[in-house]
């Protein structure tokens, strides 16, 4: 009866194979919008590991980890550098990272910080950073660059690099007097550190130097930049880890209340949990649109079936005669549409998966979304599952009608 099925599917296969790619579509949109909406949440979860605060500026808790960590947007102020130092001090913090954001190269963000980043800064599951290539940086013009920026640029170890005032794309201000050296090159993580050009917070503080109402002095060396205190005034914020994480919650509230200026620490966990709350309602609305193209593409499927069906009238009829049943020709347009399912879902994955390896090096390179090359998930089994139960449900109609007709027809077609 299967093979009856194929054969009678291959014989409208012009209209079979549209209803294949409707369905096929509706699957890749379905499994596609979930996976987009995990990975998704994957990535960012595993941008930051370990770290226990992020303090910055005061503003909204999101907007911190934002620009703090995915480097997305812009901090509302800085942070002074004796809070810094008086909250760096305070018993019960192991380490601190300093973060300056404010620069860029070729539309890459540029990043000053410490040697403690390359020493203490995690992601995924507690992995570390590793280098590629060379080493972490040690005087004050020396770069670190992220994976993707050093592939995407075809940057190489001892390569001079200008850095750009702003974190736009273009940048008609360049701070060309003093360029840095590339001395090391990191392994890849799948995070916006890969495409971070890491400089240390010495070379930040002397690119500036001169620097009068976005003007600078180009006469300004690396021999006096150097003879110079380099000593950053201010930071945009920085990441500390705690000896005891019990002291979490104590010390964000003496951040929080810091008398001598505005300060905000955030526990990266519970800005993220509002990070998705905030996408709730347009994951639900692309969830919603998603499920609605599976219905439509079953429902094309179940038009097909019962637009062709009175022309089939003089076949059933034919089959009738050679000795098939009722219950034949009801198994029959059943077995059809649960043919036309399961090709269908089969298809859809395989576009899925011929799409993602094709977007995925886009999706890395604009948006830094790293989607894995995986087998379907329990979830979307289900979903999967639940389309093909709905797909043969959708047949039952037709193949309802087909056994109508027959014990109607009997053995001759009244037309």
């Amino acid at each position: 009866m299967l093979k009856l099925a194929l054969q009678s599917l291959w014989a409208r296969r012009l209209t079979a194979g549209l209803t294949l790619l409707a369905v096929a579509i509706s699957v890749t949109l379905l499994l596609g919008v979930e996976r987009v909406r995990m990975q998704a949440r994957e990535s960012f979860a595993n941008t930051v590991s370990g770290t226990d605060l992020i303090v910055g500026a005061r503003s909204g808790q999101v907007n911190l980890l934002l620009y703090s960590v995915f480097r997305i947007g812009n901090p509302t102020n800085n942070v002074g550098r004796d809070a810094y130092q008086a909250i760096k001090e305070r018993p019960g913090i192991a380490w601190t990272i300093p973060l300056s954001l404010g620069d860029s190269h070729k539309g890459f963000r540029v990043l000053g910080t410490n040697g403690d980043y390359f020493k203490y800064l995690k992601y995924g599951r507690q992995q570390a950073l590793v280098m590629a290539q060379g080493r972490p940086f040690q005087t004050p013009f020396e770069a670190v660059l992220g994976a993707q920026v050093a592939q995407k640029l075809g940057y190489r170890l001892d390569q001079s690099i200008i850095i750009a005032h702003g974190a736009g794309n273009t940048s008609f201000s360049q701070h060309d007097n003093l360029p840095f050296k590339v001395v090391g090159i990191l392994a890849p993580t799948g995070t916006p550190i890969d495409r971070t050009v890491h400089v240390p917070l010495a070379g930040i503080e002397a690119i500036h130097l001169g620097w009068d109402t976005g003007r600078h002095s180009k006469n300004v060396t690396a021999e006096q930049a150097l003879a110079q205190d380099l000593t950053p005034k201010t930071i945009t914020a920085f990441m500390v880890g705690l000896s005891n994480r019990i002291l979490a919650f104590q010390l964000q509230r003496a951040i929080n209340t810091y008398p001598r200026e505005p300060l905000m620490a955030i526990l990266p966990g519970a800005a993220l949990q509002e990070l998705w709350a905030m996408m709730s309602v347009a994951e639900t609305a692309l969830g919603v649109i998603a499920a609605f193209v599976v219905v439509a593409g079953l429902i094309g499927m179940l038009t097909t079936l019962l637009a062709g069906l009175n022309e089939r009238r003089r076949e059933l009829a034919i089959l009738r005669s050679l000795g098939a049943g009722p219950g034949h020709l009801f198994a029959l347009l059943t077995m059809e549409a649960m043919a036309l399912t399961s090709l269908g879902i089969a298809l859809g994955v395989a576009v899925l998966y011929l799409g993602q390896g094709l977007a995925s090096p886009w999706l890395l390179s604009h948006y830094g979304l790293q989607l894995r090359l995986a087998l379907p998930s329990g979830y979307e089994w289900q979903l999967l599952g639940l389309v093909w139960l709905a797909g043969v449900l959708m047949g039952l109609l037709p193949a309802a009608r087909a056994y109508r007709y027959s014990l109607s027809d009997g053995m001759s077609i009244r037309v």
